[in-house]
This record gives C-alpha cells, structure tokens and sequence, in this order.
C-alpha cells in the first residue's frame, strides 16, 4: 500500500499550480479550516464531530451496474465572499462527456442532513476550499455540490468509481476520506488529462483530503473488498466547486 505525499499547507496553492493535485493530511487540513475562520472555537471546526452523518446514508438507486454497493446523499450551495448559501433542492447532472456510465440524466438523491449542512465545521470546510479554488482560477461564485458516500462489500466488491477514471466537468475537486473498515484496495490514482504521467497511493488517514485540478488531471479509486467475512465499507466526502454556475442539461 502506497501512502501519498502530503504537501505542507503553506505549499499547497503552488503544488496544486504545478502539478494539478495535493494531498493535505488531516493536521494541515485542520490548520486550514481554523484559519479561514480563526475566531471560531477550534474544537467546532473539528471535521470528525461529521462522521456520525455516514450511519444515515441512503441507498444509491441509480447505478447502472445493478450493484447495492453504494449509499449517498447530496446538496448543493454557493460559496461567495459572503459566505456559504444552500440552494433549493436540486438533481444532480453530469454530461456523458464526464460520467459515460451515468452522465445526460438528472439523478435526485436525498438532502444532506440539516445537522451536517448547519455545522461549524462544515461551514469552515466549505469556505476553506472556497479559497483554494480561488487560489486557482481567480476570485469567483462557486456552485458547489457536496456528495458524502459509503461505499461497501455486501455485493462482494464495491467501487469507489464505477464510471472508472474521469473528469468532473468542475475547477476545484476535493476527495475527503472519512474512514476504513475491514477493506483493502481503495487505491487511488491520479493521471493527467493530457499525458501518460500518473501516481498512485492510497487514502488511509481520516480526514486527510485529495485536492484535484479538474481541467488537468482524471481520477478514480479502484474497488474495494472485505478483509474478513463481516464486510466491510469506505467512506468518503466529495465536494466539488465550478465557476459559473452548475452543471445541468441544455435547454
């Protein structure tokens, strides 16, 4: 099992320039998060006090493959200078440029709990990334929609990305891993969209985060399996931010 190289969170605005991606550990992540929001109690900003809203996670009705292995919610909102706003329920699209298996259909899952949406931490996460992407591509509205998944073995095998590696059709991607449990496999790997170069590592540190250029890298997580005959699951939280607007299907 390959670990990432995580990037120092003074150096991620440059490694994210230069390469396309960064791997933040759970330590720096935290620093992010108390510095977009430094008169916030620390102990709010505490991305784990989100982990309970993983038990309570619906079955994805929509994979194409018949698999029973994936649950999710979803939500969408806009981070802007003043601040973070939920945006009134919506389905969640992707053309079949950037999702071959389930792109060109509007697919509705159920809202993010009201607790995770409302929390401290969320807010913080939120606004954190926010500042990245405007690191990235310029100061901006970011349209952002928050997917938390688990993804399991009851099928056997579960798959992180049955769509296999992609693009998002976003600017800003960001693979939080929320936790493991009794699986192996789960690599993830990371190639540019315009090249042959390419790395591969594997997520195992709670609330470490994967930060990826859309525009210049694809990515996918291989399947994972159970370790022993109780099964076992991934979690993880993905969030993505686009400029101008969300992704929906043309008039």
């Amino acid at each position: 099992m390959l670990i990432p190289q995580h990037t120092p969170l003074d150096q991620l605005d440059a490694t994210l320039r230069r390469q396309g991606f960064a791997v933040l550990d759970s330590a720096a992540l935290a620093r992010g998060l108390h510095q977009t929001n430094p008169l916030v109690n620390t102990a709010e900003l505490a991305l784990p006090t989100l982990a309970t809203h993983w038990n309570d996670l619906p079955p994805d009705a929509h994979l194409k493959d018949g698999g029973r292995y994936r649950f999710r919610r979803h939500g969408s909102f806009v981070v802007s200078p003043n601040g973070l706003r939920a945006v009134p329920h919506r389905a969640h699209w992707q053309p079949v440029e950037y999702n071959a298996l389930h792109g060109g259909i509007e697919r509705w899952f159920e809202p993010l709990a009201p607790a995770m949406a409302n929390a401290p931490a969320f807010d913080a996460l939120m606004r954190f990334l926010a500042r990245v992407a405007d690191s990235l591509r310029g100061a901006h509205t970011w349209s952002a929609e928050v997917h938390p998944f688990r993804i399991t073995t009851a099928d056997g095998i579960g798959r992180p990305t049955p769509e296999g590696a992609h693009r998002d059709g976003v600017d800003l991607v960001a693979v939080l891993l929320v936790g493991r449990h009794r699986i192996k496999g789960g690599e993830t790997r990371v190639f540019e969209a315009d090249g042959p170069a390419g790395q591969r590592f594997t997520l195992t540190e709670p609330w470490s985060v994967l930060l990826l250029d859309d525009e210049r890298v694809i990515h996918e997580s291989t399947p994972i399996q159970p370790t022993d005959n109780t099964g076992g699951w991934r979690d993880t939280l993905v969030i993505t931010l686009r400029a101008g607007g969300f992704q929906g299907p043309k008039p």
